[in-house]
């Protein structure tokens, strides 16, 4: 009776047990929502755009613009442009290697020379003798011949041209991007691009025979990187448009801005360029006078050498002129002054580029046509390295000079 009440006890909580189970686990079902998914109408729309067939030739028309050939031209010459860079880079780089190791070169026969020429006036007669005479004047008829061809060409100056041209070309490939991301380009912005190309292929050629800049010209010119036919094309053609009102302001031009402008361009003529022209001119006289000294003196020192032994004169002039020679080729070549003769020809160039572009923007008469008056304020001061206010101080210092008879005690540019 006891095992009977127990296994009933055990039974009931048992079954109690797994009723809490399953209360735990009953989730209750939710109700059914009514939704239905519209059907597509496929054949609808395909009639829709069957009967709009004018809206899609717009829409490709469209597209196709980005891809004009005006567009397509463009990008052309932009890959030409940066193979340029790459390849003025490149030669750049090259010419500055041939300055170095020619200068290093020469420097080193002409010293070795001079030793010869030395040991030999000391030593008696006989087959040393000659064979010292003959060696030091065989490396200092070696030292002239590389010396003459050093001078001709001038490698410091060759690779300031190439870095010159490679700035540039990276300028002329800023201009392209920016165009062809601010506004659409026309045919014509592909022919001055296309001179401009050209116009920098002239002024900084890469090859050395038949294409070479002089390097020793009579008189200093400034560089000239930008074709010159435009500037006078366009004075030209605004000839008859040189007479406008400026009561109102209108592009961003009045008229105090305008006279600011050209009492920039005086001083930019008065101060910089002549300031320039007179340094190239100095530079000029200085390298033509090395590029004669250096192997007049090696050459003097060859024949020198060869007369050794017959006097104590001949070692002395073999001995001095080669260490002279040294000394001027490491003046000329390792102050590289052709390297500064170039840099103030492209200066020369750098502003007379300034002077033209301003005095053509000026002659516009018509001044929606022309550069917005306050960007050209702007970069004309970034140009110059001054601040706006620096810009106009100095234009109301070359009015003030006018008037008194005197000159702005300044230049225009602070950058160089």
């Amino acid at each position: 009776m006891a095992s009977l009440q127990t296994s009933t006890l055990l039974f009931s909580s048992s079954s109690s047990s797994s009723n809490k189970i399953n209360a735990a686990i009953h989730v209750p079902k939710l109700p059914r929502i009514p939704f239905s998914v519209p059907k597509m109408p496929t054949r609808d729309l395909v009639e829709e755009l069957n009967a709009r067939p004018i809206e899609l030739k717009s829409f490709s028309s469209s597209s196709s613009s980005s891809s004009s050939p005006v567009n397509s031209q463009l990008y052309a010459v932009l890959e030409a442009v940066s193979d340029r860079v790459e390849m003025h880079s490149n030669v750049g780089e090259q010419r500055d290697n041939w300055n170095t190791l020619l200068l290093n070169s020469i420097n080193m026969i002409t010293l070795a020379a001079s030793t010869l020429a030395g040991v030999a006036a000391m030593g008696g007669a006989g087959v040393p003798l000659l064979a010292l005479k003959l060696s030091s004047a065989l490396l200092y008829s070696a030292a002239t011949g590389m010396l003459l061809i050093m001078n001709k060409i001038q490698p410091s100056q060759l690779a300031e041209e190439q870095r010159n041209a490679a700035r540039l070309f990276r300028q002329l490939q800023t201009q392209i991007q920016t165009m062809l991301a601010l506004r659409t380009p026309s045919q014509e912005d592909v022919k001055k691009v296309m001179e401009n190309v050209l116009a920098l292929d002239k002024a900084y050629p890469l090859p050395l025979l038949g294409a070479m800049l002089d390097k020793f010209p009579a008189t200093f010119e400034p560089a000239v990187w930008w074709p010159e036919n435009q500037c006078r094309e366009e004075n030209k053609s605004n000839e008859g448009h040189k007479k406008h009102s400026m009561k109102m302001e209108k592009n961003g031009w009045n008229e105090e801005l305008e006279v600011e402008m050209r009492e920039i361009i005086q001083v930019v003529k008065t101060k910089d360029i002549e300031d320039y022209v007179r340094l190239g001119n100095l530079a000029l006289k200085i390298n033509k006078i090395l590029a004669v000294s250096g192997p007049l003196l090696t050459g003097i020192a060859a024949v020198g050498s060869a007369f050794v032994g017959n006097g104590s004169w001949a070692a002395i002039v073999a001995v001095t002129a080669g260490a002279l020679a040294s000394t001027v080729t490491t003046f000329e070549h390792g102050g590289q002054v052709g390297m500064v003769f170039e840099m103030y020809r492209n200066c020369a160039g750098f502003f007379r580029r300034l002077e033209e572009s301003i005095e053509v923007t000026l002659e516009e008469g018509d001044l929606e046509k022309r550069e917005n008056g306050k960007v050209l304020e702007m970069k004309v001061a970034l140009q110059l390295g001054r601040s706006l206010s620096q810009l106009r101080e100095l234009a109301r210092k070359s009015a003030s000079s006018h008037s008194h008879g005197t000159e702005v005690d300044e230049l225009a540019s602070k950058l160089f």
